[in-house]
């Protein structure tokens, strides 16, 4: 990546819950982490699970993504160190719930975190990317994510209703590229809870390979009972158990990505 192209901001939606979005998060952060990146995670969830699970407890969260987006905060005041080297993490809590009303009437209501994100006091910290936690809906606040993205990655659970909810979100992508930000790319569709033994899953993977084709990450994230257990004790999987299955996925993912995103002349070193 060159130097105008960094940090890369890689937004994480999906309106649906329950699809894995957090938990991709979190494991693409320490995946692209572990491969000598340095990641910035912007959790602008509510519900602040990717804080949690990157071990900053609440009575922590003095200053959070609220106050970056809703009163203008200095990023250094939000940024916090995790336990996971090379990741950062700007936290979330309550407070986000009524984000939306209250910048409702702000003229540059989706501009607010694009333009945090671009201040230059982000410079020192020479992220080289930027993961936005987005909450489970098509709100005000994913739509900051989207404006303020050079590319947005959407977990996509292996459920029956999984490609009927798609569409509204690539709609609302559609509307953020036509009014204010037309470089917004889909990074890729990543298809999670992945069973290879359940005939559901095969079908729901053929679906969208086929309606999507080159849009569905080579990926798939599997079901795998560490990838469960790891929230509970703060960590990425990558951390709590490097050997298992769901490591390996996510390593192979923040790969996938990674490889997308080296420029020539790091090719050839």
């Amino acid at each position: 990546m060159s130097r105008t192209d960094r940090p890369h901001i890689l937004a994480l939606a999906n309106q649906k819950g329950g699809v894995g979005k957090t938990t991709t998060a979190i494991n693409l952060a320490a995946g692209l982490a572990e491969l000598g990146n340095k990641v910035l995670l912007v959790d602008i969830d509510p519900q602040g699970n990717s804080s949690t699970g990157l071990g900053v407890r609440p009575d922590a969260r003095k200053k959070t993504s609220y106050d970056l987006i809703v009163d203008g905060a200095a990023l250094q005041d939000v940024v916090m160190e995790t336990g996971i080297p090379d990741i950062m993490i700007i936290p979330a809590n309550a407070d986000l719930s009524s984000a939306d009303l209250d910048i409702v009437s702000n003229e540059k209501r989706s501009y607010l975190l694009h333009d945090a994100l671009r201040r230059p006091e982000i410079d020192p910290y020479d992220f080289d990317y930027v993961l936005i936690d987005c909450p489970p809906a098509l709100s005000l606040l994913t739509v900051n994510a989207l404006v303020a993205a050079h590319s947005v990655l959407v977990p996509l659970q292996c459920e029956f209703f999984a490609l009927e909810g798609l569409s509204q979100l690539m709609l609302t992508i559609r509307d953020v590229r036509r009014s204010a930000n037309p470089d917004l790319r889909i990074e890729g569709v990543v298809l999670t809870m992945h069973d290879r033994r359940n005939r559901l899953t095969a079908q729901v993977e053929a679906d969208a390979r086929a309606n999507m084709g080159d849009l569905v990450m080579k990926t798939t994230i599997p079901r795998n009972v560490r990838i469960s257990e790891a929230p509970s004790y703060a960590l990425p999987v990558l951390t709590y158990d490097p050997a298992s299955k769901g490591a390996e996925a996510y390593r192979a993912l923040a790969r996938e990505i990674a490889d997308r995103h080296k420029t020539p002349e790091m090719s050839e070193a």
